[in-house]
């Protein structure tokens, strides 16, 4: 993901507590619940996966570590990878 987490530009409170990826025009949409590490970045777990994430200003509001959320993207900035396990 080359793409930081800007509240409010590009994530918000979700009221779905459903995971979901979808693409929107030329973005990508990330729902999941949110988990913040100490270091400053966080990771959106979408259905079990872990998409990690740097925080941007501005910051995340008080509470928003467990929340449900929605990141959009710019598609050109999102990457996968095969994953063997």
């Amino acid at each position: 993901m080359d793409e930081d987490i800007a509240w409010t530009v590009n994530a918000w409170p979700s009221a779905s507590g459903v995971s979901e990826l979808l693409e929107d025009g030329d973005f990508i949409v990330f729902r999941g619940q949110l988990g913040l590490f100490e270091d400053g970045g966080a990771a959106l777990d979408v259905g079990g996966t872990q998409i990690l994430f740097d925080l941007a200003d501005p910051p995340l509001p008080e509470g928003a570590d467990g929340s449900w959320v929605e990141v959009r993207v710019v598609r050109d900035h999102v990457t996968v990878w095969p994953c063997g396990i």
